[in-house]
């Protein structure tokens, strides 16, 4: 197949609001052995793009300090981690029978080789990522999809959210029968999770807000609690045996509040902070209950292949709120920012 020599891209120079995304034309990115190139059918939106944008991640030695994901960011950067699109050309090393097959780039960048790597760095942060015509990944990590009858959009929809969801269901060793709590259910992450856990054969409870319940017991919810009012009080109502995994993307006060409605033995999963990083809790909660707080980052290769074989057989069905071309990235992450829609937002390059 061929490729020009340039691509449209969107890329940033500097931490900053939504005016740092620039549109630009640069060189098509050269293949390494063992690569491959792919043409971006869709690329979908992450909370991390506007984190990784702000430098809001914060660094061990001083939270406040402006960082990507896992340190400085090594400008100018592509940003874009969920990319589905077709394989157009490979580098030395990989199979030939790859170009013109539909494929889902896993984004996460490991620490090792193996099932059970962690994820130590990000397409889009620590590499260019998909806000662009064209793309490099590892020929190992773009798993072929084209059998699936998801759409475009929704296979991009699925890497960093449903990756990160099905990553907390794992380390959380979420079972049939038992009842799972989603916190900011209606958000991309919040979502995957009702419907993985719903397709789990767990009884799934819910907290959102507003107008955004309906779309939440849409996808899979049991109950839905309102975030609006007292939330514990609403568990223990349509929850009275307490709840066996908590499944976090909000943290600050919510994690204080929800650890004593946890069931003997159970686990509070935390995967993001949108309710504030500094939490505060009654430990004892934690120690007399055989509880256990597990950090989730992401998934691990183990993790994205159950998720691939999700996709091919359409076992999930992400939804997509709103979708732009490419030139209007920071309206798209705008509109992210503003947390009005639900499900994801993409680009189309």
């Amino acid at each position: 197949m061929s490729v020009s020599d340039s691509m449209r891209a969107v890329r940033i120079t500097r931490h900053g609001g939504p005016e740092v995304l620039e549109p630009t034309t640069v060189a098509v990115p050269t293949l390494q052995a063992g690569e491959v190139l792919v043409q971006v059918g869709a690329v979908a939106l992450n909370n991390t793009d506007l984190w990784t944008r702000e430098g809001a991640y914060g660094r061990p030695d001083n939270p406040k300090a402006l960082s990507g994901w896992r340190g400085p960011i090594d400008f100018p950067r592509i940003q874009g981690a969920d990319v589905a699109g077709r394989v157009v050309a490979v580098g030395a090393g990989v199979r030939g029978s790859l170009v013109g097959r539909r494929v889902v780039v896993d984004p996460a960048i490991y620490d090792t080789e193996g099932p059970d790597a962690n994820p130590v760095g990000l397409m889009g942060s620590e590499r260019d990522g998909g806000y662009a015509e064209y793309v490099t990944a590892p020929a190992n990590r773009v798993h072929d999809v084209t059998e699936s009858p998801l759409t475009d959009d929704q296979l991009a929809a699925l890497p960093t959210a449903y990756g990160t969801a099905l990553g907390m269901i794992e380390r959380g060793r979420l079972r049939r029968g038992e009842t799972a709590l989603v916190s900011g259910a209606s958000g991309g992450v919040g979502l995957a999770l009702v419907q993985i856990a719903r397709a789990r054969g767990t009884r799934v409870i819910a907290i959102s807000s507003g107008p955004k319940i309906g779309a939440v017991r849409e996808a899979g919810a049991h109950e839905v609690v309102d975030r609006a009012g007292d939330i514990a009080e609403q568990i223990r109502a349509v929850a009275p045996e307490g709840i066996d995994v908590a499944l976090d993307v909000v943290a600050g006060d919510l994690v204080g509040e929800g650890l004593p409605l946890l069931r003997e033995g159970g686990r509070w999963v935390i995967a993001g902070a949108l309710g504030g990083y500094g939490v505060t809790f009654d430990v004892r909660r934690l120690y007399l209950h055989n509880a256990q707080v597990i950090g989730s980052a992401m998934h691990t290769p183990a993790h994205f292949e159950l998720l691939m074989d999700l996709a091919r057989r359409a076992e999930v069905q992400p939804v997509i709120a709103a979708a732009f071309p490419l030139d209007q990235a920071a309206q798209a992450q705008e509109e992210l920012s503003r947390r009005g829609h639900v499900g994801k937002i993409v680009m189309h390059p």
